[in-house]
């Protein structure tokens, strides 16, 4: 789902965090060394807020290296206007971020890919749609063109969001097998203004060098949290 305050908006300059390492000796394990599950490879990307409430917080990717997790870059991170919630129960037009271990199948963008990209990368083209009509047999995939089983009003028109969707991450929320109502078009993508309508956005710069960072071989997945509660990200 594109990125917006109350209406969608355009890329905004936050500038990115230090980078971080791994934990010093004596020192808290790095975040996905406390992890439930990281997806079973040797990259993983991190979306991490405060609370369910927040809209706001820290993208992380990280490398397993030697046996252990070196985090490779940070930024800031931005969330749904109404927060994050449990992926497994989300509904659709919420507004929420869905927490939960997602894949990341293939990237996107309107503009081409950054050099060094590995990742299957598709370029948006004018007939470039997302469905999200609950009633289509193309809920929650990318259409080229738009079928007619799936109505313009539900489903994004990936060209009219050239900022937000300069680059981006395909979410495997709710993708492999879609279940309707549960929400569709969940990406990590470039910044609008302020907030997204579900997905995780960070600023142009970061998503760049995640696409030239990821390495499809070795698997990398996106876990979306909190610090702590039922929604911690440790839990995923």
């Amino acid at each position: 789902m594109r990125s917006r305050s109350v209406t969608v908006a355009c890329v905004s300059a936050l500038t990115a965090l230090p980078l971080l390492g791994a934990a010093p000796s004596g020192g808290p394990a790095p975040l996905p060394a406390r992890m439930a599950d990281t997806g079973g490879g040797t990259q993983l990307v991190t979306a991490q807020a405060a609370g369910t409430g927040s809209t706001t917080g820290t993208v992380t990717w990280w490398d397993r290296r030697g046996g252990r997790w070196v985090a490779a870059g940070s930024a800031a991170a931005r969330f749904g206007a109404k927060g994050l919630t449990e992926g497994a129960t989300r509904k659709q037009g919420t507004y929420t971020t869905p927490t939960g271990l997602y894949g990341l199948p293939y990237a996107f963008g309107t503009r081409p890919a950054p050099a060094g990209t590995a990742t299957p990368y598709r370029p948006v083209h004018e007939d470039s749609w997302w469905c999200q009509d609950n009633d289509s047999r193309s809920y929650n995939r990318w259409t080229e063109p738009r079928p007619a089983d799936c109505r313009a009003a539900e489903s994004e028109h990936l060209v009219s969001y050239a900022a937000q969707y300069a680059h981006a991450f395909v979410v495997g929320y709710n993708y492999d097998r879609p279940v309707r109502g549960r929400g569709a078009g969940i990406f990590l993508h470039v910044n609008g203004r302020g907030a997204t309508a579900g997905c995780v956005s960070v600023p142009a710069g970061a998503m760049r060098r995640i696409l030239r960072w990821a390495e499809p071989e070795r698997r990398p997945h996106l876990a979306i949290g909190t610090d702590s509660g039922a929604t911690a990200i440790t839990r995923y």
